[in-house]
């Protein structure tokens, strides 16, 4: 059951340094008001990014003050939906969230670990960046008064395309 008011959205990732911020910096930018996004790692990294930065910045997200969570920190919150956006953090066993939460996967590459030069590696964080802007795009369209497993299906549905 999701909760009411601002849905509660964590985007989780492994390190919690690149893609899981730069989603949860877009969902806030597009629509704080609606939802409250949040992201962590199973293993945090400690820091945000260069690459993140730089590709929010290129799209003029503000990042806010944004660092490296593990999901410990969420374990008391109520959240509403679970997206993970590493195949690595997909497969490892999450925390029981509180509230029983959707659970989604969102398959995205990881820019840290693009090899190539400078250029060609923020290039590559700029085409993660704007799939999860179009993905976020997506979940902020969604009609969020369907029950549980439509929201389901439609989020693992974004998460595919």
């Amino acid at each position: 059951v999701l909760t009411e008011g601002k849905r509660k959205i964590l985007f989780l990732c492994t390190g919690n340094s690149c893609r899981s911020q730069m989603a949860e910096a877009m969902l806030r930018d597009m629509a704080g008001d609606r939802f409250e996004a949040l992201s962590a790692g199973s293993n945090p990294a400690g820091f945000v990014h260069q690459l993140a930065i730089d590709a929010l910045r290129t799209m003029n997200v503000p990042l806010g003050d944004a660092r490296s969570k593990s999901w410990d920190e969420f374990a008391e919150t109520t959240i509403d939906v679970v997206i993970t956006v590493c195949d690595h953090a997909a497969a490892v066993t999450c925390p029981v969230w509180q509230g029983a939460p959707i659970a989604a996967h969102w398959p995205m590459s990881d820019p840290a670990t693009h090899a190539g030069t400078h250029q060609e590696r923020i290039g590559m964080a700029l085409v993660v960046a704007r799939r999860l802007r179009d993905k976020i795009r997506g979940l902020v369209a969604l009609d969020w008064s369907a029950d549980s497993k439509h929201l389901k299906q439609q989020l693992n549905h974004l998460g595919a395309i």
